[in-house]
């Protein structure tokens, strides 16, 4: 509990007695007692400009939870292995490839232009968030967008640069599986296996149930 003097407009020396609990900033009760009060001018100085006043402190913030992550590690990785493929394409001086665009150019050049949502089933992505990555690739020089056979309808393309390095981008896609499976060779859980027992633990229970399974148990999430 922090105590700060100011200033009372009535006169006389008061006295405040406040709750012991640190947050609880109650009056419990007002002493007006003239008989503490001082001698000459310091008395008649006080009686007009002494008070005081309470203030709670602060409660220490709760834990940040985002210290501790299972599954960082393996982002981070992934991370890494894909700058090593984007260093890859710039020892070639393909730039402004991001190794996350080449599955979708590598199926447009095989299957042809597609619309946002035949693109997005193909790769098995949401049509939001393949929409969002067709806008950056079209930004980029790698697509572009020509009508549908509707005439309504609008599908993704591949530019003449995109065309031009298909092959590149193939080659690299074979040598980054070959390189793989180089190292699930290496090491005694492949995490190919990994996948798909996971996969099997997920179909026995859904990482959605076992999430609310858990914030059952926890209070905070009341």
């Amino acid at each position: 509990m922090r105590i700060r003097l100011g200033y009372a407009a009535e006169p006389g020396l008061h006295t405040w007695a406040f709750s012991d609990a640190p947050d609880d900033r109650r009056l419990v009760r007002e002493v007006t007692d003239p008989a503490t009060a001082l001698d000459g001018k310091i008395q008649q100085h006080l009686y007009k400009c002494c008070y005081i006043s309470v203030m709670a402190t602060t409660a220490s913030p709760a834990p940040d939870p985002t210290h501790h992550s299972r599954w960082r590690p393996l982002r981070l990785l992934q991370a890494s292995m894909d700058a090593e493929i984007a260093r890859v394409y710039a020892e070639k001086q393909i730039d402004g490839l991001r190794p996350s665009y080449v599955m979708e150019l590598l199926r447009l050049h095989a299957e042809g232009p597609m619309t946002i949502t035949e693109l997005a089933a193909s790769v098995e992505r949401t049509h939001s968030a393949l929409s969002q990555k067709v806008a950056a690739m079209r930004a980029a020089g790698w697509v572009r967008t020509v009508p549908g056979d509707d005439g309504r309808s609008k599908k993704v393309t591949l530019t003449d640069e995109a065309r031009s390095v298909a092959g590149r981008l193939a080659a690299e896609w074979r040598a980054t599986e070959a390189a793989l499976a180089e190292i699930e060779a290496e090491i005694p859980y492949p995490l190919s296996r990994v996948v798909t027992d996971i996969e099997r633990a997920l179909d026995r229970k859904s990482f959605h149930d076992r999430i609310t399974e858990k914030l059952a148990a926890d209070p905070a999430w009341e």
